[in-house]
């Protein structure tokens, strides 16, 4: 299943140190993502410009509640808006172990919001993925667990993907009755050195995933298969979404998180028309 695509288009300045987990929304009137270690919320405006909303001292990510508003990861746990601009209030932390920060996180379609942790050094299996529900009740799915990363649902919400960084590789689970199951493999040949980081999810069920490092985002098929890759002029690419009125615009974040020569546009937002579109965020229903 082929997904043509266009080239990449520079949108924003290298605004961010470390830009991530963009998301599409129409409750707050198109594209937002974080700049994570800045602890602030971007919003993209129709010309192209972006303000800034500090919500802590991390920002991991970003996502749509069903009620309005929006839950916003931070530090140690989660925060709740109200309205799309309001500050976030922020709920018990998830954790006290200061060593261990928030990191990238989704929802499924019944509304269940998955928030993966790692910890600050990186060390291996210090995260862990959690699920918590729309009553805020919080459970660990996958213990040890190194760079919890990109995570979403196929089209039919009867698997899930998912990217722990530390692994070099994508996962996909079986989603019954809520629970994800049998994590196994999602594609062979991955690369040496890969680093998979955000990833989405597009309506055909083709499987978008930001490669760390290499300047890339690789798309496979919803049978493992490379079908296509961007190449962006920035290495350290993060995470990617679908948005624009027909959610043909596919948006990829990037970092210049300890670059000591970065790249001119590292921490920029790019742009990427593609033929297949994307799928409507799932929102969180707490």
């Amino acid at each position: 299943m082929g997904a043509k695509v266009g080239s990449a288009q520079q949108v924003t300045d290298a605004i961010t140190y470390h830009g991530e987990g963009p998301v599409w929304s129409p409750s707050w009137g198109g594209l937002r993502f974080v700049d994570m270690f800045a602890g602030d919320v971007l919003t993209l405006g129709a010309d192209d410009g972006v303000r800034r909303l500090h919500v802590g001292s991390l920002a991991a990510f970003v996502r749509p509640r069903t009620q309005g508003g929006y839950v916003v990861g931070l530090e140690r746990g989660l925060g709740l808006a109200d309205g799309p601009d309001a500050v976030p209030v922020p709920l018990p932390q998830m954790w006290t172990d200061t060593a261990i920060r928030m990191n990238e996180g989704g929802c499924d379609p019944e509304g269940n919001l998955y928030a993966g942790s790692m910890a600050w050094e990186k060390r291996p299996g210090a995260g862990s993925l959690y699920r918590v529900t729309p009553d805020g009740a919080v459970e660990v799915v996958e213990p040890a667990v190194t760079i919890s990363n990109g995570i979403d649902c196929s089209p039919d919400g009867s698997r899930v993907y998912y990217n722990d960084t530390g692994t070099g590789r994508t996962d996909v689970f079986d989603r019954r009755d809520g629970s994800l199951r049998n994590r196994r493999r999602f594609h062979d040949g991955d690369s040496e050195g890969d680093h998979p980081d955000g990833l989405c999810v597009d309506s055909a069920g083709n499987v978008w995933v930001a490669l760390y490092g290499a300047g890339l985002v690789r798309c496979y098929s919803p049978g493992g298969q490379v079908v296509h890759e961007v190449e962006l002029p920035a290495s350290q690419v993060t995470a990617c979404t679908f948005g624009g009125e027909d959610l043909r615009d596919l948006y990829v974040t990037t970092s210049r998180e300890n670059l000591e020569d970065p790249d001119p546009a590292a921490g920029a937002l790019f742009r990427v028309r593609v033929d297949v579109p994307g799928k409507p965020v799932l929102p969180y229903a707490g």
